[in-house]
């Protein structure tokens, strides 16, 4: 018996170790361009999973707010929040993705390029639906924005309690 677990244990590692090779063979390095107002994306050498980062020129990205307490809501409700952000470099603003840390955080980004100087809003939605706890259960959400800036990840937090009412003894 040991000596089939040790044999499993030595494939799994030999399976990790081949795709760590290949993963690292298939990446393409992207040439840089002369074009200096164009942001074109990369792929991610280290995860197929990761978004493409923009390459080409940065620029800078500033928040309103980073972080929103929306109080208390009953479980089932929605919560929507607008971040207002301006782009507050010399470069276009590309973002590339805004990913929420669970399937119930939901954003929505502009995809075309911002000016700059100008602004726009990323659209968190929190839905709460079996996130509630009798007596409000503490709930704390982070959005990732993946954008042509420095560092390339910007966090947006969503967070509140979210209430559920007591189960009732339906027994006679």
């Amino acid at each position: 018996m040991k000596k089939f677990g040790f044999l499993i244990t030595l494939s799994l590692m030999l399976l990790v170790a081949c795709k760590n090779d290949t993963a690292t063979e298939s990446a393409e390095a992207v040439p840089a361009t002369p074009e200096a107002n164009v942001a074109t994306p990369t792929a991610s050498p280290l995860n197929n999973n990761e978004p493409a980062v923009p390459a080409g020129p940065i620029t800078t990205l500033k928040f309103d707010e980073t972080e929103f307490d929306f109080g208390m809501v009953m479980e089932g409700e929605k919560v929507v929040h607008e971040y207002k952000f301006t782009n507050t470099g010399d470069e276009p603003l590309i973002i590339s993705n805004a990913k929420g840390s669970c399937g119930c955080t939901v954003p929505d980004w502009p995809r075309e390029p911002i000016a700059p100087g100008e602004s726009n809003v990323i659209k968190v939605q929190f839905d709460s639906k079996n996130k509630g706890k009798v007596g409000g259960g503490l709930q704390s959400k982070r959005v990732t924005i993946t954008a042509n800036t420095d560092p390339v990840n910007s966090y947006l937090t969503i967070k509140g309690k979210v209430d559920k009412e007591a189960a009732t003894d339906t027994e006679s």
